[in-house]
């Protein structure tokens, strides 16, 4: 263990502590020197942090721009026991407490769930939104499903946006830094009289890949998203109001940079060698011939309206009204093999739309009882589609393993031997062969909940919620394959070639020898072959039904086929939290979470034959978590801790299956346990010191990976750093350092172990036997330093992220994995840049 890693675990050991910034506001006589108070909406209520009996993390709009988060990768940075992998925005992973939440089947369910504003938005492909003008952003661990209902089986973040304001302001904030980075935010708020204001923000984000595409084009792994939200506040009265949100996101970003592990970089028409194997390093990739009729990358739209109401019907009572509509288009185009040579293209093309209705009362009279209840309707209709294209005469050399490693044959080379190699079909493999998978899924859900707080004494608080769920779902799917492959059935066709081939010979020499008396030469019975086989070919490739590489066809060649199910359950919490006195405050909570059932569909065996369907039993989590909050030094120091443990049942995996599609299915029993600290510390007015550390012990019990790791998921990971302010008489400076660090991850359910990865003939022709898909412990460090003058509008900011140019790897396997050719996703490198804010 390194010297800094061992002074970061000795630090946590005797403090047992990390940060805890929220929504921060100052009450009346607070001192200059102590940590604001820090106020969260968990429980429905607005209420102190120190005060609410679960783990929790918010982070206000002041921390996340000193801190320099734009998005939820680097906000998890600074959330013990959250983690974030940010593949693309169309492929993100929410990970809490070891469980990950990232499929994007349309028929799947989120374990984490994202809320903007209390509205569930954890749909994968539409989930991963820019973080700009926010009030706060809160964090729940552990399962909150009472709480927050769909999808929160393990944790919630709840982004709150800025509202409109009854004040005239404005700011702005342009940045520009190297691989050609730019970001520009923007936000003016007027109000149009005493009851109305509107506000409009936006940011546009853009920066060019970091891994070189080493055949020309645009670089993999750059950014490029564009958003803008529109909201309108009426207050018409004291006791009533309401907020308007629109928000509309467009991403055009480059290709993902999928390098290959197994096979070099190299120019596909010469074969020369241009790069290496190393995952930080440049990437031969590129789209297949006339594949979706564009680049590599993803071109999405996410864009959603909501309408917040609350009416104080009485000093005690509260009724809130949350209503919206949501809907998302993505499409995504990768090469998923890692390779020079065209062997296997891919898109996802993913669509969604949702409505909701939620209606709530709160009670609140100020005595020993108080509580809140309320009604919610949820209507999601989805789709993922997954085109492929396959270069038959690479994908036929490969899964016959006769492609060279780890320097693959040129194309020429590829098409010049296809004669040899395929014999008699070689004019019938097909350089552009294509096939489509779509998954469908519909949901209509009901939820009842009710949640009360007892204050039995003026120290002890008991609280229980419950909450009954009713999924009316129907999960559908479909095949299609545009031309049969001979390569999937030339195993098939050969022996009816072979025997047809044989027979009308047989007859031609029959009919000689008939003729003439006497048998022929072998010349001509040569020829007779040669004649005949190319007619014999013709008439059995004719014949064949779609049949497909990985998909077979469902019946009519694409036909949607649905399966009706229902779902319903019931989670719940128990809490207790005791005062010790104002500053000191402990809980211990029960709770359940609950991820509905999953049915998944796929491919026949055969041709259109009917698709498979596979149940995974609803997945629930119970957990038990005991937690300290206090806040020490006359304030200075505002520190929580929580320790947890939890069980799964029927915890739901992805696995592939033999035709290369992916299903979910229960990998049995999981448990985990944990701790969770974090603390913010002021040593003086102008210098804030704050830590996070998290540990995480999550494991598969008995079933399909008994003893493996949780995916994405590190035993240890720690954050620390400081906001230092000071003035001088002329100006005002800041320096915020920060170092976020982890401990190893993999990035698979399967852990990488070869027994899980054994050659299948026609999809993995070489078994799998390197555990390399996994990253090593690393830090990353990060700088900004700021300067303003006194009494100025504007000021400076210069920043550094990694700046030790840290090489590590961000996601490993995908999807070529499945083939035995994994490929690694680099994180991002050393990037500097300057910062120029307006407030106007």
């Amino acid at each position: 263990m390194s010297a800094l890693r061992l002074a970061s675990v000795s630090f946590l050991a005797l403090m047992l502590a990390a940060p805890a910034v929220a929504q921060t506001r100052t009450s009346a006589g607070a001192e200059e020197g102590s940590v604001p108070e820090i106020v969260v909406t968990l429980q429905k209520r607005e209420q102190k942090l120190l005060n609410v009996p679960a783990a929790v993390t918010g982070l206000n709009a002041s921390f996340l721009t000193d801190v320099g988060v734009t998005d939820f990768a680097e906000l998890s940075l600074f959330v013990p026991g959250f983690e974030v992998q940010d593949q693309s925005p169309n492929n993100p992973g929410f990970v809490m407490r070891g469980i990950t939440s990232d499929s994007g089947a349309a028929t799947g369910e989120a374990r984490v769930s994202v809320f903007q504003d209390g509205v569930s938005i954890s749909r994968s492909r539409g989930a991963y939104v820019e973080l700009f003008d926010l009030d706060r952003v809160e964090v729940a661990k552990g399962p909150q499903s009472t709480l927050f209902g769909r999808g929160a089986l393990i944790g919630a973040v709840n982004i709150i946006q800025a509202k409109a304001k009854p004040v005239l302001d404005g700011k702005a904030a342009i940045s520009v830094g190297d691989y050609n980075y730019r970001m520009v935010d923007a936000m003016v708020n007027v109000p149009l009289n005493d009851q109305l204001a509107v506000r409009l923000s936006g940011r546009a984000k853009h920066r060019d890949g970091y891994t070189e595409n080493l055949l020309g084009g645009d670089d993999f792994n750059g950014l490029g998203s564009d958003a803008l939200r529109f909201t309108a506040a009426w207050r018409p009265t004291e006791a009533l109001r309401f907020d308007l949100i629109t928000n509309y996101q467009k991403d055009s970003a480059p290709g993902t940079g999928f390098k290959s592990g197994t096979f070099a970089p190299t120019d596909p028409t010469t074969g020369a060698i241009i790069g290496d194997l190393s995952p930080t390093s440049g990437a031969a990739l590129a789209n297949g011939a006339g594949f979706k009729n564009r680049n590599l990358g993803l071109e999405r739209t996410v864009s959603g309206t909501t309408l917040l109401g609350e009416w104080r019907l009485s000093d005690a009572y509260r009724l809130s009204s949350i209503s919206a509509y949501r809907r998302f288009s993505a499409s995504e185009v990768f090469d998923p093999d890692g390779m020079s040579l065209p062997i296997l293209a891919v898109a996802e093309d993913a669509k969604g739309k949702q409505w909701s209705q939620e209606l709530r009362l709160n009670y609140d009279a100020g005595g020993a009882v108080s509580w809140f209840a309320g009604l919610s309707y949820f209507k999601e209709e989805a789709s993922t589609a997954v085109p492929m294209q396959f270069d038959e005469r690479v994908a036929g050399l490969f899964l016959t393993n006769n492609l060279p490693r780890p320097n693959a044959l040129p194309l020429p080379v590829v098409a010049a031997v296809a004669p040899t190699a395929f014999g008699p079909l070689a004019p019938y493999i097909d350089p552009a062969h294509r096939e489509s998978s779509t998954n469908f899924g519909k949901t209509e859900s009901i939820d009842a909940y009710a949640d009360l707080t007892w204050r039995v004494t003026p120290k002890l608080e008991l609280s229980a919620g419950l909450r009954y769920t009713k999924d009316d779902k129907v999960s559908g799917y479909a095949a299609s394959v545009e031309t049969p492959s001979v390569l999937a059935a030339s195993s098939a066709v050969t022996p009816v070639i072979t025997a047809n081939v044989q027979t009308q010979v047989t007859q031609l020499v029959t009919q000689y020898v008939q003729a003439t008396g006497t048998a022929p030469s072998a010349a001509q019975i040569n020829a007779w072959t040669a004649q005949v086989t190319p007619l014999v070919v013709r008439a059995v490739v004719a014949g064949l039904p779609p049949v497909g590489i990985f998909k077979q066809s469902t019946p009519g060649n694409g036909t949607r086929v649905d399966q009706s199910f229902s779902d319903d359950g019931i989670t719940y919490r128990l809490v207790a939290r005791y005062a010790f006195s104002d500053t000191f405050n402990a809980y211990v909570s029960a709770a359940r979470g609950r991820q509905p059932k999953v049915l998944s569909g796929d491919s026949g065996s055969t041709p259109l034959a009917a698709p498979k369907f596979t149940y995974a039993d609803a997945e629930t989590v119970d957990s038990l978590e005991l937690g300290l909050k206090t806040r020490l030094l006359d304030g200075r120091l505002s520190w929580d801790t929580a320790v947890y443990g939890y069980k799964y049942e029927n915890f739901q995996t992805q696995v592939a299956t033999q035709s290369g599609g992916l299903i979910t299915v229960s990998a049995g029993k999981a448990d985990a346990y944990g701790l969770e600290t974090q603390a913010y510390y002021r040593l003086t007015p102008g210098a804030d010191l704050f830590v996070t550390y998290a540990y995480s012990h999550a494991r598969f019990g008995n079933g399909l990976y008994e003893g493996n790791h949780f995916r994405l998921n590190p035993d240890h990971s720690l954050s620390l750093g400081g906001r230092f302010k000071f003035n001088t008489q002329n100006a005002r400076f800041w320096f915020t350092p920060t170092y976020t660090w982890q401990s190893e991850i993999v990035f698979d359910d399967n852990n990488d172990l070869p027994k899980y990865q054994p050659a299948v003939p026609g999809l993995r022709p070489v078994a799998d036997t390197k555990q390399d898909e996994k990253q090593d412990a690393y830090g990353l460090l990060n700088l900004r330093l700021g300067y303003a003058p006194l009494n100025a509008p504007w000021s400076v900011e210069v920043f550094a992220d990694n700046v030790t140019d840290e090489a590590y790897i961000k996601d490993a396997g995908n999807t070529g994995d499945n083939l035995g050719i994994a490929t690694f996703i680099a994180g991002e490198p050393r990037m500097v840049g300057v910062t120029l804010r307006i407030n106007y």
